[in-house]
């Protein structure tokens, strides 16, 4: 794992993390890549596209969640980004929701072995999930089209809360298919360090 990449990525991303939270953010890249040997949680197996393609990738949402109190992760696969923010932000509960039980049951194991207070992981569909209290952000990566993406979790934002969907290449047409109870507030370019691809952050509030 190259350390002295990611730490130039983080700076590169005018992000500041504590000594613990940097040497935590490396310990589940390791994991990662560890139990995707057996459990193929993820396509990608370089541990130089694990910094940039999930850490930094993930990382790079970091400024955007600032004042958030609890986050919805869905269909977060191997716990992305729903983990490195986590990590990132320790005021900030996590909950991951995956549907497939070895990915789920790896980010347990994530939790435990990295001791995330903050972070904890249902194995249910999300359209089943009940929440208590409900969420002031649920954010998606690559979870699916956005018209679905909003309306399998609109139940579970707190009123005020928004949805936030990471996308690669801008994508008009699903934006086109949004329902009208949803409008796209804002889309931001995210310059993640290395990845070499078109990456958005799109922020969508409920009407």
């Amino acid at each position: 794992m190259n350390a002295d990449r990611f730490d130039r990525g983080v700076e590169a991303l005018g992000l500041s993390l504590s000594s613990g939270a940097r040497e935590r953010l490396l310990a589940y890249a390791a994991l990662l890549l560890k139990w995707n040997r057996v459990y193929n949680l993820t396509a990608i197996r370089d541990p130089e596209q694990v910094i940039t393609h999930h850490l930094l990738d993930s990382l790079a949402v970091v400024p955007h969640v600032g004042g958030v109190a609890r986050l919805a992760d869905v269909g977060s696969g191997g716990g992305l980004p729903g983990i490195p923010l986590a990590i990132a932000c320790p005021t900030l509960t996590v909950v991951s929701i995956e549907t497939v039980s070895k990915k789920a049951a790896f980010q347990q194991q994530a939790r435990i072995e990295l001791g995330l207070d903050n972070f904890s992981v249902l194995n249910e569909r999300v359209e089943n999930v009940r929440a208590e209290p409900l969420f002031d952000v649920v954010i998606s990566r690559a979870f699916s089209e956005l018209a679905d993406f909003v309306a399998l979790t609109a139940h579970l934002l707190a009123p005020g809360g928004y949805f936030l969907a990471m996308k690669g290449v801008y994508p008009d047409a699903e934006i086109a298919r949004l329902p009208e109870s949803v409008r796209l507030r804002e889309s931001l370019n995210l310059d993640v360090p290395g990845l070499g691809a078109e990456r958005h952050l799109l922020i969508l509030d409920p009407v």
